[in-house]
């Protein structure tokens, strides 16, 4: 597997991408991270723009255009969706290294 100097994800990262999956504004971004995340991740908007401009510098997503001026869209690109997919193997390939791990130490 080819690792990429951006991988691992942060976890807030890894579900700001997952969030613009579908454009959306940053309000909207904060509510996704939170249900996909089960409660588990919440950001004060602060942190949600600094690694929005983080990730437009990196070029993981774009702003897109809107029909509300007042406020930006974002998505992801297809740098960005590389990232995500590559993290996302990474960490498939963890978690079945460990469920063999816990198998043969005889954990279930």
């Amino acid at each position: 597997m080819k690792r990429d100097k951006h991988i691992p994800l942060t976890e807030t990262v890894y579900y700001i991408l997952l969030s613009l999956l579908e454009p959306a504004h940053g309000y909207l971004i904060l509510q996704k991270v939170e249900e996909l995340s089960y409660g588990q991740v919440r950001m004060a908007a602060g942190t949600l723009y600094g690694a929005i401009e983080n990730l437009l510098k990196l070029k993981f997503i774009q702003p897109v255009e809107s029909g509300d001026s007042r406020r930006k869209v974002y998505k992801i690109t297809e740098m960005g969706k590389e990232i995500l997919r590559l993290d996302l193997e990474r960490m498939q390939h963890m978690i079945g290294i460990t469920e063999e791990s816990f198998k043969r130490g005889g954990i279930s």
